[in-house]
C-alpha cells in the first residue's frame, strides 16, 4: 500500500532532483527501501491508465503485485512500487 502522502513525498523528492536517470531512482530506492521504482519516458506508459501523480517533468504510476507478474494499477491499497515516469519538454 501507498498512502498519498508517500507518494507526494516521492514526487517532492524527484522534482527536486536535477536530472532524471536510474541515479535518481538510486536515491528514491535507499529513501523507500520497502519500495519498487523503476524509471522509463511517459511516452512508454499505456495511455489507459491515467497517472497516479502528475508533476511538470514526469507523472507517477503505481504499480501492483499482488498476482504472479507485476502490473500497474490506481489502486494505492494494492501499489508495491511506483513507474517514475520522464515527460519529454515540448
Amino acid at each position: 500500500m501507498i498512502i498519498p502522502e508517500t507518494l507526494e513525498q516521492i514526487a517532492n523528492t524527484a522534482a527536486a532532483m536535477s536530472v532524471l536517470n536510474e541515479e535518481s531512482l538510486l536515491t528514491l530506492k535507499q529513501t523507500w527501501p520497502e519500495l519498487r521504482f523503476t524509471f522509463c519516458n511517459d511516452d512508454d506508459m499505456p495511455a489507459r491508465l491515467p497517472a497516479a501523480l502528475k508533476r511538470d517533468r514526469f507523472n507517477l504510476y503505481l504499480v501492483n503485485g499482488s498476482e504472479h507478474c507485476l502490473s500497474l494499477t490506481d489502486d494505492p491499497l494494492h501499489a508495491i512500487g511506483v513507474v517514475l515516469a520522464e515527460v519529454d519538454e515540448q
